[in-house]
């Protein structure tokens, strides 16, 4: 096996653009293949001030103009971007000195485009399904959402390999598009709990006096505001909390629930106790991460659950729906607590325990940050990811295709 694989990677967003969880796993995932001998080119929507090409750690960025057509809704927005990378990466390939080993999509976002030059250049194709439509849903119930669910279904038909952040994800994609297991690979999502070092040092005292009372316990949310993420539910176990527990519950983030929710809280007569920030920007949420007394991640869907994580490296106890990823980053009361999905009471009762047992709260605090080192490092998933490549690309020179 060559000793620099060459692969080109597509996302829909990629820093400052960040959308989901998707921008913080490239950026972290192309970076640690850097420094594991694989030459990435990234190609990614452009963003105002954001560099045409930059280089990052290594990494050769390239941000294409996703705005080039008007478009009458997402559906077709999606379509035209798709056009226009496809066409400006394929100029990117044509120009390299060495040809591209690999192409690698990630989500039903870049399916188009990389599909295309899978075909042009007569290179495998990997995919990452980070998500799917028909879990984010619960069920397909519009045209776009069919639309959405049969394009990720054509790229997991035409990927040489799909890869999956959780066992749980292998399990759902496979059962999702009828996959053969042996097309599947599991390699989980990674956190870099070096972000948080600083934070140590720092006397974090008057930031924390922006959320909440000295004598408040801070419950922190972070997360879209969308019914999948299961903010409802952590809104309705508010009162049970605060019967046991004065907490201030800070919930960070944006989504079309935002007004209910607001209105629910209104209803109770609570809205001194819960503070709606917004979207917050990337230090402020570090913080907030380190600061918390507790980190609920709620979700009725979790893929994976990479908020969750981070909570983790922060050194903040979790509470996590017992459900999807999550369910395996989790070990109840030893890395965090886990509460039944959509349940209100369970949740409320989980959050509970943490707060008011101390030797828990440190126990989880601990064993969580360990399994982080251990499990969830970002330089031993670039080299299972390597791996995966160079299984693929030695599968791809003894066949027909090649």
């Amino acid at each position: 096996m060559k000793d620099t694989l060459n692969v080109m990677m597509l996302s829909w967003e990629f820093p400052p653009r960040v959308i989901g969880g998707i921008s913080p796993h490239m950026y972290f995932l192309s970076k640690s293949l850097a420094k594991n001998g694989v030459k990435v080119h990234v190609v990614t929507c452009d963003f105002p001030g954001a560099p045409t090409n930059e280089v990052i750690d290594g990494v050769e960025v390239h941000r294409i103009d996703s705005y080039k057509n008007p478009s009458p809704d997402f559906a077709t927005w999606v379509y035209l971007m798709n056009l226009n990378m496809q066409k400006e990466a394929a100029a990117i390939v044509a120009r390299l000195p060495e040809k591209i080993d690999v192409f690698h999509a990630h989500d039903w976002l870049v399916a188009t485009a990389s599909i295309g030059l899978k075909h042009v250049f007569r290179k495998p194709l990997l995919a990452t399904m980070h998500s799917t439509e028909i879990g984010r849903r619960d069920g397909l119930h519009t045209n776009t959402e069919r639309m959405i669910h049969e394009t990720e279904g054509w790229l997991t038909y035409e990927a040489w390999r799909v890869i999956c952040c959780s066992d749980y994800m292998v399990q759902h994609v496979k059962w999702a598009f009828g996959l053969p297991h042996d097309k599947l690979v599991m390699v989980p999502n990674g956190v870099n709990p070096h972000v948080y070092d600083d934070l140590e040092k720092q006397d974090l005292k008057a930031f924390r006096s922006k959320y909440a009372l000295p004598e408040e316990k801070i419950v922190l949310y972070v997360g879209r505001l969308v019914y999948e993420k299961g903010i409802h539910v952590l809104i309705n176990a508010v009162p049970k909390v605060l019967e046991k527990v004065n907490a201030k519950f800070v919930i960070v983030g944006t989504g079309y629930m935002k007004e209910q929710l607001a209105n629910i809280v209104k209803s109770m007569g609570l809205e001194h106790k819960v503070l709606f920030t917004g979207f917050e920007e990337e230090a402020n949420v570090l913080k907030l991460q380190k600061i918390a007394d507790v980190a609920v991640v709620p979700s009725l869907f979790e893929p994976f659950g990479i908020v969750a994580l981070e909570a983790m490296a922060a050194k903040s106890p979790v509470v996590v729906s017992d459900t999807g990823g999550l369910s395996e980053i989790v070990d109840h009361e030893y890395t965090g607590m886990k509460a039944y999905a959509n349940d209100t009471e369970s949740l409320a009762w989980a959050i509970t325990k943490v707060l008011l047992d101390e030797n828990l709260r440190r126990r989880i605090q601990e064993n969580a940050y360990k399994k982080i080192l251990e499990k969830y490092d970002w330089n031993k998933i670039a080299q299972q990811t390597r791996q995966t490549y160079e299984g693929v690309i030695g599968e791809y020179s003894k066949s027909f295709w090649a």
